[in-house]
């Protein structure tokens, strides 16, 4: 099974930028959606963005829509997510993670990476 390696997380303040990256060990070809989820400490892993196979038309969780990117290179098989204006309740350990179905429910999603720690101080 393909796994997936997410890289980018850090410390940042509050109005800062990230950068998140996630690249698969193996090329990947029956993917239907790509999508990064977020879990915050003693709260429940929440859906962020999700890019279609196709790249049209990502979606966004309200909280990030307008601050977040989310994109894929499909000639390098990776996917990354643009954060800008980070806010302190955006400090989440981030993960990045496939389904063969268009959904933004975790349990639809059978390939997640390990996570990447996201920080952003006051």
């Amino acid at each position: 099974q393909v796994q997936l390696v997410e890289s980018g997380g850090g410390l940042v303040q509050a109005g800062g930028s990230l950068r998140l990256s996630c690249t698969p060990s193996r090329r990947t070809f029956d993917i239907q959606t790509w999508a990064w989820f977020r879990q915050a400490p003693g709260k429940e892993r929440e859906f962020v963005a999700a890019i279609p196979w196709s790249g049209v038309n990502p979606g966004y969780a309200d909280s990030v829509k307008g601050r977040f990117t989310i994109s894929r290179d499909n000639a390098k098989d990776t996917l990354a997510l643009q954060m800008k204006s980070l806010q302190p309740e955006d400090t989440a350990i981030y993960y990045c993670a496939t389904s063969r179905s268009p959904s933004r429910r975790p349990n639809d999603y059978n390939v997640w990476g390990q996570g990447t720690q996201v920080t952003v101080s006051s």
